[in-house]
């Protein structure tokens, strides 16, 4: 039976009916001596008392407050991952010889600002294309193959391009850094088990999740497939999971290879029945929502079940009835291949 620790009621309590059981002539209303120094030791104590149960809580990782969750982590050799930028690759047309120089600003469609990493100059196909990250370290969306603009432009090179940038993340959160420690804790390193190699994917900032595939290849190999936090991991991302698990890994393990997940986009079309006083326009986000929240779970690898999804946009509020008119089929993926939502057009059925 757990210890029930004392309040100061129950404190006072015992103090005043010990001086009573030694004197039952001493006074003990509020007034009394005995009470106030009763009732100053019973304040006292009590956190005295709480000071204890706090500290009781700081030996366990996941009741410990954040600085000695911090601790904790330490000890074992982790340290929380800082914010990291998203990265990748502009393209740009123009006239040959026209240099776009380092530092380019650029801006996606929702606002986000990207500078060049390099300086880059139209090639004789009317092309260039330059390395690139977003102006500050933090979570972004994914921009996959979609327009850029950059702010100035260098005559003889289009304004617009196209850009593929990811990988962006926002510091570690507590639950992430939390589920790291007590992972280590739960499954400690064995010698390069899959475990072993999860962890070592996981420690390398920018990277969310990792999951590992012994003799996908054949004997003697081993992939891990990582992803971003919520998002695409950028190459940067994927070559320094790569070197520090090429220098972590047994030596008899010669063939191991860091992934990153492709995003397999899975536009959905729906002939949804709404109810009385709904109509498809006001269904829409909640549809989107449902959806959005069922594909965040989703694993590389994952099967794209459609009974579920149906089952998912069947509960939003307004729904009478939902026909999937794309995809018709379960949607089977490849361990490389990341389940994304991709457009939702609604019909009415």
């Amino acid at each position: 039976m757990p210890y029930v620790t004392p309040k100061f009621q129950e404190i006072l309590d015992r103090q005043l009916r010990d001086a009573r059981a030694l004197d039952h002539t001493a006074p003990t209303d509020e007034d009394s001596d005995l009470f106030v120094r009763a009732a100053c030791t019973a304040s006292a104590v009590e956190g005295l008392y709480d000071h204890q149960n706090w500290l009781a809580r700081q030996l366990l990782p996941d009741t410990a407050d954040i600085e000695y969750l911090e601790y904790h982590a330490g000890l074992r050799g982790m340290v929380r991952k800082p914010a990291v930028k998203a990265s990748g690759t502009a393209t740009f047309s123009g006239a040959p010889g026209t240099v776009l120089p380092s530092g380019s600003a650029m801006r996606s469609d929702d606002g986000t600002l990207y500078l060049t990493s390099a300086e880059a100059a139209i090639g004789e196909n009317g092309t260039l294309s330059v390395r690139c990250a977003s102006s500050i370290a933090g979570a972004v969306p994914d921009l996959i193959d979609g327009a850029v603009t950059l702010q100035q432009p260098p005559t003889g090179i289009f304004a617009v391009g196209v850009a593929t940038v990811t990988g962006g993340a926002a510091p570690e959160a507590d639950a992430a850094l939390l589920a790291r420690l007590l992972e280590y804790m739960r499954d400690p390193p064995g010698g390069g088990n899959a475990a072993d190699y999860k962890r070592w994917a996981k420690s390398i900032t920018g990277v969310g999740e990792a999951y590992v595939h012994p003799l996908r290849r054949g004997p003697g190999t081993v992939d891990i497939i990582i992803t971003g936090v919520g998002v695409l991991a950028s190459p940067e991302v994927v070559t320094a999971a790569q070197q520090y698990i090429d220098a972590m890994r047994p030596v008899t393990a010669k063939q191991t290879t860091v992934l990153a997940a492709e995003a397999f986009v899975v536009d959905v079309r729906l002939k949804i029945a709404p109810a009385p006083g709904f109509t498809l326009q006001t269904l829409t986000p909640g549809v989107h929502k449902a959806l959005s929240e069922l594909f965040d779970v989703y694993e590389p690898g994952s099967k794209v079940i459609i009974s579920v999804l149906t089952a998912a946009v069947s509960g939003v509020t307004g729904v009478s009835d939902v026909v999937f008119a794309s995809p018709v089929k379960n949607v089977a993926t490849s361990a490389i291949q990341w389940p994304r939502l991709g457009a939702l057009a609604l019909e009415a059925l």
